[in-house]
């Protein structure tokens, strides 16, 4: 069905057979790995899309009854491997599509062969002896600010995230990727990303896993990346020197290097 294909702008890419699917983060787009694939396309087939609402997908396609959680995120996903006739699949996942790759790969374990998560977090806001970096006071702030001035929210947000102030043009990029996206799903989006709770799936996963923690990232802080570690069954933990949110951005060839590394 040509249809999924157009509803996430997916490209296939690469020399390879074996499969490499990537995912983006909130707010950002398949370009946010072009200093990634370069490395992979001589040995992998590389897969890259959009979610619905970022990139260049079929904002048409968005229906709010159905994106209420970010398992319909992953279902778009499986449609596409379906459609591509993919198996034995390494995916790639960056922030919140960590989690929606551990999903998919949950749905279908028999599709996926190892799984890379980059800055990923089951849950952000703190719970008992749980630590994900902010309190539902922050998260309410946070979505409020957003809702209320999505603009105003991206230009505050996105150097945060991206870290790295000696690099400007890094923060200014995620702006505009913030920007460009569709507002209305992106506040949809950022809702489920920051409200989610996949604390439950992590020891349900059993394919060998990959988790890429930067030194400092404000949003999937190092307890997170520890405690991920500690609940993913089969799993290697990469403290990275890179700091910020998106590596894949700001330090390609320490997260490239990494990638290789565990492949």
């Amino acid at each position: 069905m040509k249809d999924i294909l157009h509803r996430n702008n997916v490209h296939v890419s690469g020399s390879g057979t074996t499969p490499m699917l990537f995912a983006h983060g909130f707010g950002c787009d398949q370009s946010m790995w072009r200093f990634i694939t370069p490395a992979f396309q001589q040995d992998y087939k590389i897969v890259l899309f959009d979610h619905v609402g970022f990139g260049n997908s079929d904002v048409q396609a968005f229906v709010p009854g159905k994106y209420n959680a970010l398992q319909a995120y992953a279902n778009d996903m499986l449609e596409i491997c379906e459609e591509l006739n993919l198996s034995q699949i390494i995916f790639v996942g960056h922030s919140v599509s960590a989690m929606i790759g551990i999903l998919a790969a949950l749905q279908e374990p028999d599709r996926f062969q190892k799984l890379i998560l980059i800055g990923p977090s089951p849950r952000y806001i703190n719970d008992e002896d749980y630590v994900g970096g902010f309190n539902a006071k922050d998260i309410d702030g946070l979505l409020d600010f957003l809702d209320s001035n999505y603009l105003g929210w991206s230009s505050t947000m996105a150097p945060v995230i991206m870290a790295n102030p000696e690099r400007p043009e890094l923060s200014q990029e995620l702006t505009n990727s913030f920007c460009r996206a569709n507002p209305e799903i992106a506040k949809n989006f950022a809702r489920l990303t920051f409200l989610s709770d996949n604390r439950a799936d992590l020891p349900k996963v059993k394919m060998p896993a990959l988790i890429l923690q930067c030194s400092e990232d404000v949003i999937a802080p190092n307890s997170v990346g520890e405690y991920v570690y500690s609940q993913l069954p089969n799993s290697r933990l990469v403290v990275m020197k890179a700091t910020g949110h998106c590596p894949n951005l700001s330090h390609p060839e320490e997260t490239i290097a990494a990638i290789k590394g565990f492949l």
